[in-house]
């Protein structure tokens, strides 16, 4: 299992965030203390509160590691940079 946390600040960076996970065959979630949505579903995205971090989960069971470390690095402008970002968000 891979998991990582995101930042999706506005409906351009969720646009790109979608059609990037849609390149991929293997299940994306992203999570929240709440729920659990498909990363593929834009309207599931948009249900869920952008103003924090979102956690992303792949399960890598069965994935061609290729394609898997593929998404890792297209992944990176979506990639939380500031850590207290993260904390502060797990624990409101």
């Amino acid at each position: 299992m891979y998991s990582s946390y995101i930042s999706l600040s506005n409906i351009e960076a969720v646009k790109e965030f979608v059609t990037l996970a849609n390149n991929y065959k293997f299940p994306i979630n992203l999570a929240t203390d709440k729920y659990k949505i498909d990363a593929k579903s834009i309207m599931g995205i948009f249900s869920l509160d952008l103003s924090k971090p979102l956690k992303i989960e792949v399960d890598t069971d069965g994935v061609d590691k290729n394609k898997f470390d593929d998404f890792v690095c297209q992944l990176k402008p979506f990639t939380c940079k500031d850590v207290s970002a993260v904390s502060a968000a797990s624990k409101s």
